[in-house]
């Protein structure tokens, strides 16, 4: 696209993605370190049984992607998740929702640094502290710093340029997965793992491993292609097929990979029970299967793309993470400067952000597993505004030309936000107790920044909008405190707290389409999303 101005003369975003560069922007987010490791973990949780889990988290991912491919289609702008909460809830809502999705995309890139200096540690001990507990050392944060600066610099390009190399790279990380699939049903000698320690594993793992095996946290790429929206051509085409399609891509790509794992084990490995199983070397759980069938070359080729496969990850959620932050300054949630562009058209002063931020992170989580959950939890949080967001519009504006028309919303809808808090309560007290008090800070923070040092009024602040945050957060807090996993009280067995968590979320849903904003206001919301780029 040769114009990069609007009739005005104002520069804006190039439209240079296009359904391929969209695709595999989506499918390289979602194919990170979360392959190498999650069969491995889900293994551990759920047995044989861990198929299953594969497959229910792509049903949760995909009910949640259909609900935000026709909202991504309505909003074609960069950082379109901001511009969502801003039109069904008002600015109180915006505000509060962009830092909250800021804080979901940040750490990302941080924890796939972690991720890759974990590997390179078994070459080269310097990354990590002694003690097995894969935590880095003052080199290890260096490095991983570094890395995220590299991949800052990487998106100072062009977004076409920058997404020709992400399909290179994106091409490669569905290569190697697959031959590692072939390879190792080839070698394996297919043994009957399904009778293997039957006692060893329950089905409500099936569940449980969603967050604790990092098999969500695997999913949660597709957004990237609604975050590019503002750099599409055709965003009404190119964005739906983008989300759907790359949700479909991951969820055939791990189904293959957890049976091929599951058929390359042998007796020997399951000698302690599927709790214990165990690989030959540090977090390679696929190439220490190949080394151990003599597959030398294999586990040569999977720590190399140990190395690629987390890097694309971890670029393409700088890409992300810095049009999120371009539409925090569009919609004047946070400073104009974030808008800023560099020759190539990219929001630079953002990028920026994303990298010196995204090292903070490694402060407080310096190990990869310490960070997957906090990541899991928040960000399944900021998708479960997409149904909501959804439902919204439908009943507010239903006459609206819509390109891309969910088919079952009504129903659809309420079960992606279901959903997504069963994996919010899946993830155990322990981290729901860190997540939402951290939510409780920022709000607070917020909240007396604009009353008593903008002081600005409180009509403007949107509490009749934002109100049923309070149960939704709170009632998820209490539910995940009387549960038990990760440390509730064990009040509520698994059943039991499943379908609280259910009737919980219907009820909220309820009070959040009672509390949008009037049709109006959407409407004139609309209209102000319209005018950004």
């Amino acid at each position: 696209m040769a114009e990069v101005s609007d009739a005005s003369g104002t520069k804006t975003l190039r439209r240079d993605a296009g359904i391929i560069g969209l695709l595999f922007a989506s499918t390289t987010s979602i194919v990170g370190s979360g392959w190498l490791f999650g069969a491995f973990h889900a293994s551990k949780i759920a047995g044989p049984l861990s198929i299953w889990s594969w497959v229910a988290g792509a049903i949760i991912i995909m009910l949640i992607a259909l609900c935000f491919a026709e909202l991504a289609a309505l909003f074609p702008r960069s950082g379109a998740l901001v511009h969502m909460s801003h039109a069904s809830h008002g600015d109180g809502m915006g505000r509060i929702w962009s830092w909250m999705l800021f804080l979901a995309y940040v750490p990302v890139p941080a924890v796939e640094s972690e991720a890759i200096v974990t590997y390179a540690n078994n070459y080269l001990p310097y990354f990590l502290q002694p003690g097995g507990e894969g935590l880095l050392s003052t080199t290890g944060f260096i490095t991983c710093a570094a890395i995220l600066g590299i991949m800052a610099l990487l998106n100072l390009m062009t977004v076409r340029w920058l997404l020709n190399v992400n399909s290179t790279v994106t091409w490669w990380k569905l290569f190697v997965p697959l031959l590692t699939v072939v390879v190792l049903l080839a070698a394996s000698t297919h043994w009957n793992v399904m009778s293997a320690d039957p006692n060893g594993y329950k089905a409500t793992g099936i569940f449980t491993a969603l967050p604790a095996a990092g098999i969500i946290f695997s999913y949660l790429g597709f957004r990237t292609a609604i975050d590019l929206g503002g750099e599409s051509a055709h965003p009404g085409r190119n964005i739906p097929l983008a989300v759907i399609g790359s949700v479909l891509l991951a969820a055939i790509l791990y189904i293959l990979l957890q049976v091929a794992f599951l058929y390359a084990l042998a007796p020997a490995d399951l000698a302690h029970g599927w709790a214990h199983l165990s690989y030959t070397g540090q977090m390679g759980p696929f190439a220490g299967l190949a080394a151990t069938l003599g597959l030398g070359w294999m586990a040569t080729l999977l720590y190399i793309d140990a190395y690629v496969s987390p890097g694309g990850t971890g670029l393409m959620y700088v890409t992300g993470g810095s049009r999120i932050l371009f539409a925090i300054g569009e919609m004047e949630a946070g400073p104009r400067a974030l808008t800023k562009l560099n020759r190539n058209r990219v929001p630079w002063v953002a990028i920026v952000i994303m990298w010196v931020v995204g090292a903070v992170f490694l402060l407080p989580f310096p190990a990869w597993q310490q960070m997957v959950n906090y990541i899991t939890s928040i960000t399944v949080l900021t998708y479960g505004l997409g149904p909501v967001a959804l439902l919204v519009l439908r009943q507010s504006m239903p006459d609206l030309a819509r390109q891309f028309r969910l088919k079952g919303a009504g129903v659809i809808a309420p079960a992606a936000f279901i959903c997504s808090n069963w994996v919010i309560y899946w993830t155990g007290f322990r981290t729901n107790a860190f997540l939402f008090a951290i939510v409780a800070i920022g709000f607070v923070l917020y909240a007396v920044h604009h009353h008593f040092v903008a002081r600005k009024p409180a009509s403007e602040f949107g509490w009749p909008h934002i109100a049923w945050l309070l149960p939704w957060f709170g009632g998820m807090l209490v539910l995940s405190w009387l549960s038990d996993i990760g440390h509730g009280l064990g009040v509520l067995d698994f059943g039991w707290g499943v379908a609280c968590v259910a009737i919980w979320s219907l009820l909220v849903l309820a009070m959040a389409l009672r509390t949008a904003l009037p049709a109006q206001d959407t409407a004139r919301m609309m209209g102000l999303i319209d005018a950004t780029v």
